[in-house]
């Protein structure tokens, strides 16, 4: 209804605006045209004066107040189209700078419009309900094309997810009973039986919106700046004003100099930047909690990286298989049997390549598991060993040449898992945590624009310098506890200035937080990071940190050509006023179209595309 009221409004003053221009231009001033052109400054002035008097009481001189100053001022020497020009070109700015910043936040919108409108909660039979009603341990039924209404757990039924709103990824994830999923994602196929493990409020959907909406709030250092400029500017053109009226007895030239000194485009030069980086950012994966933190970004130029999880996938698998007398299938088959109810990451990964290789797994009569070693198990009536050197050396077995230059040979960042019985060494597997695809692209590109990269990992110095060489790292530190990394980091920020580490957002914290700008990598659903991390890349995408760079950048780059540009208007025009060159109605004009202007410039940051490495 507001909305509605304020385009009558616009539209009640533009018509009395160009009924005055037409009649003033043809008659001049007579009686009815100074009533008529008095109603059309009333109405446009209304509101202004106002705002004016408002800030007065708070001791504040704002921009109405210069401009009611200037409206009062054309009046008092019988300018009165004048007064109404300044009101309503005053009155359409605001109108117009408002609408186009609501294009700035249609990011941010269509983020809140992907929020499901309802659940299919079984509880006491079926029945719709609202997403925020659901609690913690309901049951929630979803269907092909619905979205799901909080986060949780399939216990039944098998879909294929688009995930993409939450984790950034373009493909849907077909997803099936223990697996976890979350609110607002769609289902494109299939169906899940979901129990809720939060509840609406505090889904990772939520916390993104909520994320998003506090960052927009928050306050870059050099909108700060801005703001406290605007507070000692204010009053200084009062009295530049009050000056130029005293040395020329110009009145007229005098209220020219308020208006058109007006600091309108320069107090929205960077929070409207901020707001449209912030918002497409977020449409892109990326979640910025501050002005201050991606413009802060674009500064630095040192970044530290955690390895596992983040250059790596973080995930232990089966790298290469060496069989003594039996095939890679029946290495796999017969290690799989002992670790087929196995929670250790040996365990899975190997697990994972049977499964993979589609080969059938033995069953185990008897499983036991040897503390710091391995295992020990019975297959009919046989018992096989799968473990470490420890373990070969308990068990002692014979060796022939082969087997001990392959046992003793080392491979970059692997482990073993040697499979034996009391007789003989079967064969030994290889498993490592792989580099992400994407991650030396990443590096080259990184290095070619001039950041000193590191990595800082807690994981073995053989497997840590296997990734840094495979990625391209030239510098990086291993076997370091959590309260190392933060000193790694406070040196680096001393030796090198501002820097970024990038971690996988759940055993990173302390890093997290001491770096000047902690970036979590693949953060959705894990609550400790999303509170912790200055930024959140949604999703496993390592790429997208380069994104988060070059956006913030190009934000920063927006904020100077937004102030620059308001500087260079003001000064132009107060050169103009000064030689006389300028009126007063087409000052405002000029300065309305000025503010105009910045918005548009800054929304072209909706427009930035994803990089392509």
């Amino acid at each position: 209804m507001t909305r509605l009221y304020k385009r009558f409004e616009i539209f009640i003053a533009s018509f009395f605006f160009l009924l005055g221009l037409v009649l003033t231009t043809i008659y001049g001033y007579n009686l009815p045209i100074i009533i008529l052109v008095s109603i059309g400054t009333l109405i446009s002035f209304y509101g202004i004066f106002i705002k004016a008097v408002q800030a007065l009481r708070f001791k504040m001189a704002s921009i109405e107040l210069l401009v009611s100053i200037a409206v009062i001022g054309a009046y008092v020497i019988g300018e009165y189209f004048e007064a109404l020009a300044v009101s309503y070109l005053f009155m359409l700015g605001h109108f117009l700078e408002k609408r186009a910043l609501q294009r700035t936040r249609r990011e941010l919108e269509k983020l809140i419009n992907l929020k499901p409108n309802q659940a299919r909660l079984l509880k006491d039979g079926e029945r719709m309900v609202s997403p925020e009603e659901l609690e913690v341990g309901d049951i929630v039924f979803i269907k092909t094309g619905e979205k799901i209404a909080v986060d949780g757990s399939i216990i039944e039924g098998t879909a294929l997810i688009d995930e993409s709103l939450i984790t950034g990824e373009s493909l849907p994830k077909e997803k099936t009973v223990g697996d976890t999923v979350y609110a607002s994602t769609i289902i494109n196929s299939g169906y899940a039986i979901i129990k809720a493990t939060k509840t609406y409020e505090n889904s990772a959907f939520s916390k993104i919106i909520e994320m998003v909406i506090n960052a927009q709030e928050k306050k870059a250092r050099t909108q700060k700046f801005m703001e406290r400029f605007s507070k000692y500017y204010t009053p200084f053109i009062i009295l530049l004003s009050a000056l130029i009226y005293f040395l020329t007895r110009d009145f007229k030239q005098a209220l020219t100099v308020l208006v058109i000194s007006c600091p309108g485009a320069l107090v929205i030069s960077t929070p409207v930047s901020i707001v449209a980086g912030i918002g497409r950012a977020a449409r892109l994966g990326i979640l910025f909690k501050g002005g201050d933190t991606i413009e802060g970004l674009a500064k630095s130029k040192v970044i530290a990286f955690d390895k596992t999880g983040t250059l790596t996938i973080g995930k232990l698998q089966v790298s290469s298989l060496t069989p003594f007398g039996i095939s890679e299938e029946e290495l796999l088959s017969i290690a799989a049997a002992g670790e087929f109810n196995s929670e250790h990451p040996f365990g899975r990964a190997i697990i994972d390549e049977v499964n993979s290789r589609n080969v059938e797994i033995l069953k185990a009569d008897t499983t036991k598991i040897l503390t710091g070693k391995g295992l020990r198990f019975t297959i009919n009536n046989i018992d096989y060993f799968l473990g470490n050197q420890k373990l070969l050396q308990e068990i002692n077995p014979p060796l022939s040449d082969e087997q001990e230059k392959a046992i003793t040979q080392t491979m970059p960042g692997a482990s073993q898992a040697i499979l034996l019985t009391e007789k003989e060494v079967l064969g030994i597997i290889w498993l490592k945590d792989r580099l992400r695809p994407e991650a030396k692209a990443l590096i080259l590109e990184l290095n070619n624009s001039n950041y000193h990269l590191t990595m800082l990992s807690g994981d073995r110095k053989e497997a840590a310098a296997a990734i840094a060489e495979e990625c391209g790292l030239q510098s990086f530190e291993a076997e370091l506890l959590p309260q190392e990394k933060v000193q790694h980091i406070q040196d680096l920020r001393k030796e090198l200035g501002p820097t970024i580490f990038v971690g996988d957002g759940v055993n990173d914290t302390p890093a997290l937080v001491t770096a000047d700008y902690g970036i979590a990598l693949g953060a959705q659903g894990k609550d400790i990071a999303m509170e912790t991390a200055d930024i959140v890349i949604l999703g496993e995408e390592l790429p997208k940190l380069q994104d988060a760079l070059l956006l913030s950048k190009k934000t920063r780059t927006n904020m100077k050509e937004n102030i620059v540009f308001a500087l260079l208007v003001v000064i132009v025009l107060l050169v103009g006023v000064l030689m006389n060159k300028i009126t007063l109605s087409i000052g405002m004009l000029v300065h309305e179209a000025s503010v105009l202007l910045v918005i548009l410039n800054a929304i072209r940051l909706n427009k930035y595309k994803k990089h392509k490495s």
